[in-house]
């Protein structure tokens, strides 16, 4: 049945499991010492509150728990005067994928801290009075108000005032942090990694080489803060994540299934490839336009599957460029996608071990892809042993005026990124002895790139993109020649045929992960199986 959510305090209050919600909020914020009433001052500005009410779901879709949320109503506030500094970091997807690579090739477990109400724990340096929350007036004193001495959620510093707190209690505890992302803090000795922790707002992913250190942070910070310990991670940010002994699956599948329900699409039929063979879209072609509203919705659904599914990323990104003028066409693209994620629902990304742990990336251009503007597709993967953890399909913001040109500003883009993966994988006592090697299928690119006697025929290019002469020369990078057939960036680049497609997203690890036991239930031979995939050997 449909769980209809209050919008407001008169509806929550005829339902008892509403009203405990309420009841559970306030006593959390009781208990953190977060307020204290006051008389109200004539020259102090009060801000308003609201309640907020939300189910929480399980990754299948079942009911967890009902929950209410006292929202400041934080559009009120003035800067200057209610709030200065409001930037608060969160954790990249890259940052993630590349724990889970890690994780898989060290074969440690990843584990997950939720903390409960994370804003109330922020202190606040500004001073600010709130109204008292509806229908909860302390009686007698209904004329007062709340001095704020934690945040609460809808102040516009909540969020930078709980990284300020989770920040300094980290590092008490002998955390490093990394320079180059924010968010990842690493406890380690000269010769392993102790413990790293991941945070994501309220969202802790902790693992390292001892399980006892982590049994040890976790008391640490339930001594601080109130914590759900969700043990070994699962579900995170719509991903489902599958740890075993042959590594860490992630996946979308219950997401899928409901932009497939949302969109009417639960039924369509599946196709191999999410990208027709030689479709160019144009925001100029004579078609009828289509509701923006549920195009950009549609796209923006996909584009949040692509966090687990880089075999869609192309697709998606094409799509995206047409939010401001879509029509029919583009529409019928978009449900190809759909079509093509229904054939592969229980598809994600596996980590497995491998021998080494070598960082090494794949380039790939496509010239000149856009009808519109004649601008080229820049593309990137980065691997990390076994599968690919780190993806980008973007289309360039110049015109290249040659082949060679979209291949070196693709390069360039590569280059940046494995700089950056360089420094954290350092971070991670999993320091590339050697320079990184990214795979390139154009030779001219790479001589210009190591022969500067080509000036002459680079006239045109910018001067930003020759820093990749002098990461070559530093020996951070090293570009190589890969043949075309060999490039596992063709994918994100431009439409492939079915063979290809296929042959291509199991080099790069996009898989699905079914038990044999899961197998016999659908069938008992290989060739009544009706998975989509193929499970010949499993079902056998």
């Amino acid at each position: 049945m449909t769980i209809v959510e209050p919008s407001c305090y008169a509806e929550a209050v005829k339902e008892k499991c509403w009203q405990e919600a309420m009841e559970a909020e306030l006593n959390m914020i009781q208990k953190n010492d977060t307020w204290e009433l006051v008389n109200r001052l004539e020259n102090r500005k009060v801000i308003g509150v609201k309640w907020v009410f939300r189910t929480k779901t399980n990754s299948d879709g079942s009911l967890n728990k009902h929950k209410a949320r006292l929202v400041v109503k934080g559009y009120s506030q003035q800067q200057g005067v209610d709030f200065f500094e409001t930037f608060a970091p969160v954790a990249r997807l890259d940052t993630i994928r590349l724990l889970f690579a890690l994780a898989a090739q060290k074969q440690w477990k990843v584990h997950q801290l939720d903390v409960k109400s994370a804003f109330l724990n922020g202190f606040l340096k500004e001073e600010i009075f709130i109204e008292q929350p509806e229908g909860f007036e302390v009686s007698g004193e209904e004329h007062k108000v709340y001095r704020l001495k934690k945040a609460l959620y809808g102040l516009k510093q909540a969020s930078r005032a709980w990284y300020d707190r989770i920040d300094a209690y980290l590092s008490r505890l002998g955390f490093t942090k990394s320079i180059s992302e924010p968010t990842l803090y690493v406890k380690k000795d000269e010769k392993e990694t102790l413990l790293i922790v991941s945070l994501y707002v309220d969202d802790l992913l902790v693992t390292g080489s001892k399980d006892e250190l982590i049994e040890d942070f976790k008391k640490q910070m339930q001594d601080i803060f109130e914590m759900t310990d969700l043990v070994l991670k699962t579900y995170f940010l719509g991903m489902e994540v599958n740890q075993g002994e042959q590594g860490i699956f992630i996946s979308q599948q219950a997401f899928a299934l409901k932009v497939l329900s949302k969109f009417s699409m639960s039924k369509c039929k599946p196709v191999s490839t999410p990208v027709a063979l030689g479709e160019k879209l144009s925001s100029t072609s004579e078609h009828n336009r289509v509701d923006e509203r549920g195009y950009r919705s549609l796209v923006g659904c996909l584009l949040y599957l692509t966090a687990t599914r880089p075999d869609i990323l192309y697709a998606v990104g094409l799509l995206s460029r047409f939010m401001h003028c879509c029509n029919g066409a583009h529409f019928k693209a978009a449900k190809r996608v759909l079509r093509y994620v229904k054939g592969t629902l229980n598809f994600g990304v596996k980590f497995g071990r491998s021998k080494e742990l070598k960082l090494v990336g794949y380039s790939d251009s496509d010239w000149p892809s856009s009808v519109d503007d004649m601008k080229s597709t820049s593309s990137y993967f980065f691997s990390l042993g076994s599968s690919v953890f780190s993806w980008s399909s973007k289309k360039q913001q110049t015109v290249a005026q040659s082949t060679v040109e979209a291949e070196y500003i693709t390069a360039a883009t590569a280059v940046n990124q494995a700089i950056w993966l360089r420094k954290l994988l350092d971070d991670l006592n999993a320091r590339q002895m050697e320079a990184i090697e990214i795979n390139v299928d154009n030779q001219s690119a790479i001589a210009i790139a190591k022969n500067p006697v080509f000036h002459g025929k680079t006239k045109n290019f910018k001067i930003k993109y020759h820093f990749v002469r002098k990461a070559e020369l530093a020996k951070e990078i090293c570009l190589v020649h890969c043949c075309s057939r060999d490039l596992l960036a063709d994918v994100l680049t431009k439409p492939l045929t079915s063979g290809r497609f296929e042959c291509l997203r199991k080099e790069i690890g996009v898989c699905c992960l079914v038990a044999k036991e899961e197998c016999s239930k659908v069938a008992t031979t290989a060739a009544t199986c009706m998975l989509p995939c193929n499970h010949a050997q499993a079902c056998k």
